[in-house]
C-alpha cells in the first residue's frame, strides 16, 4: 500500500449532508478525484474523472436507488 499525504487537499462534501455532517466528500488531486467518508478520513480512494462520470450517471438514472 502506498501512504500519501492528502493534508492539503480542499475536500468538498454535499449540502445534502446529514445533520452531523457525515457525508462523502470528493477533491481534485493530480487530475484525478478522491473518494472518502467524512466520518472515517483515512481511508480514500483515488478514481479518474471518466469513472466518477459513468458512476455519477448511473445514480442519476436511477440505478443504485436500490442501495439507499
Amino acid at each position: 500500500m502506498i501512504r500519501v499525504n492528502f493534508s492539503g487537499v480542499n475536500w468538498r462534501k454535499s449540502s445534502f449532508s446529514d445533520q452531523e455532517g457525515n457525508c462523502v466528500e470528493l477533491a481534485e488531486f493530480e487530475g484525478d478525484i478522491l473518494v472518502r467518508e467524512s466520518d472515517d478520513p483515512s481511508v480514500v480512494v483515488r478514481t479518474s474523472r471518466r469513472k466518477l462520470q459513468a458512476f455519477l450517471d448511473g445514480a442519476k438514472a436511477g440505478e443504485f436507488d436500490d442501495l439507499v
